[in-house]
C-alpha cells in the first residue's frame, strides 16, 4: 500500500525559469504543479501551494504559516510524510524553524534546486523525486526535519548553504550527511541523539543579528537598544570573542534583560566561554551572555526568536541553548 505524502510548494529557484535575457524569475504558475505524475509510483500525493515566493522574501511569519499548515493537514487526514519545495537561500532557516516547532514522528523533508526549471542540467525534479523517496522510507521516521539535495540527506539542525551556485551547496560542517541516496535505496548511517520542541503560536518579539568584526564600533549595540529589539545574536570571533569596544553595549543590553547570544563566525568548532580578557568569551559569559552550542548565527537567531515567543511559561534560555 502506497504511503500518503503531503507535498507543499513555497516557490524558489526550483519553481522558476530563466528568461531570454538570462534573469531567473518566478513563473506565474509553478511548473512543479504539473510534475506530480512523476511521483505517482512512489506515493499518493496531496499537493498544496502555500505561496510562491523567492526564498529571500520568506520571513518567520511564513515559516509559522507552514508549520500550522502541516499540523492542520495532519489533523485532517492520515499523512505519512511531508515534502516541502523551497528556495535555497533561506531553506536551512525554514527547516530549522520547523525542527524546533514541530514534534512529529513522520518525516518532514525540504528540498530545492540550484538551477531553474528550464536551465541545462536543472536539478529540481530530480531533488523532488529524491525527497519523496526519503519521505516514504520507514527509516526516515523519528529523525527530525531533513534536507535532501544532490543525493544526500542532512539534518536541519546541522546543514547550511555553503556555495552560491554549486548543486552540492548544502553541507553539514563537522557532521556530514546522515544519509546517502542511491538508485535503489536510502542508506541512513546515523541519527540525532536529541531533539527540542517549543510550542509557538505567534511571533511578536524581535531578534537582531550582527556579525562581529575587527574594530567593531560600539554604537551598533546602541541601535539594537534604541530600536527596541527583544534579543540579539552576535557572530563572534573565534570561540565567541568580541572587540573591547562593544563590551559596554553588551553589558547594557543584559542589564535591561535583553538576551545576548554568542555564536562563532567560524564554520567549524563550538563557541564557548574560554578567554578571560576584555571582550573574551569567558568574560562575556560572566556578564550573562549565552553561548549557542553547535549552530550558526541565522539558526541561533531563529532559536532565540522562538524561545522568546514560546507559548506558556518562559524558557530558561541558557538551558535552551545548551
Amino acid at each position: 500500500m502506497k504511503k500518503t505524502i503531503l507535498l507543499i510548494h513555497t516557490g524558489g529557484t526550483i519553481s522558476m525559469a530563466m528568461s531570454a535575457e538570462g534573469a531567473v524569475m518566478p513563473n506565474k504558475e509553478n511548473p512543479l504543479m504539473k510534475e506530480s505524475n512523476k511521483l505517482a509510483s512512489l506515493a499518493s500525493i496531496i499537493e498544496i501551494e502555500a505561496f510562491n515566493l523567492p526564498s529571500p522574501h520568506i520571513t518567520p511569519k511564513e515559516m509559522l504559516l507552514l508549520r500550522n499548515l502541516i499540523l492542520e493537514q495532519i489533523d485532517a487526514q492520515p499523512i505519512d510524510g511531508v515534502v516541502i519545495t523551497h528556495g535555497t537561500d533561506t531553506l536551512e532557516e525554514t527547516a530549522y524553524f520547523l525542527e524546533l516547532t514541530t514534534n512529529l514522528a513522520i518525516p518532514i523533508v525540504l528540498t530545492g534546486a540550484m538551477r531553474s526549471s528550464n536551465e541545462l542540467g536543472a536539478d529540481g525534479i530530480y531533488n523532488l523525486v529524491e525527497a519523496v523517496r526519503v519521505a516514504v522510507d520507514e527509516e526516515a521516521r523519528d529523525k527530525g526535519v531533513l534536507v535532501v539535495m544532490n543525493d544526500e540527506v542532512h539534518l536541519a539542525v546541522n546543514t547550511t548553504k555553503t556555495s552560491t551556485s554549486s548543486v552540492n551547496t548544502f553541507q553539514s560542517p563537522q557532521y556530514g550527511p546522515i544519509g546517502l541516496i542511491t538508485k535503489s535505496r536510502i542508506l541512513f548511517h546515523h541519527a540525532p541523539i536529541r531533539r527540542q520542541y517549543v510550542d509557538v503560536n505567534n511571533l511578536t518579539k524581535r531578534v537582531a543579528m550582527l556579525k562581529v568584526y575587527a574594530g567593531m564600533e560600539e554604537d551598533l549595540l546602541d541601535v539594537v537598544l534604541a530600536c527596541k529589539y527583544d534579543g540579539v545574536v552576535l557572530e563572534g570571533l573565534g570561540q565567541g570573542n568580541v572587540p573591547p569596544s562593544v563590551v559596554k553595549g553588551i553589558e547594557s543590553l543584559i542589564q535591561r534583560d535583553i538576551p545576548v547570544v554568542l555564536v562563532s563566525r567560524c564554520f567549524n568548532g563550538i563557541a564557548e566561554g574560554v578567554y578571560g580578557y576584555m571582550g573574551g568569551g569567558k568574560m562575556l559569559e560572566d556578564l550573562g551572555a549565552i553561548f549557542a552550542t553547535g549552530i550558526n548565527g541565522q539558526k541561533a537567531r531563529l532559536k532565540l526568536l522562538i524561545g522568546l515567543n514560546t507559548t506558556g511559561s518562559p524558557l530558561n534560555l541558557k538551558d535552551f541553548f545548551l
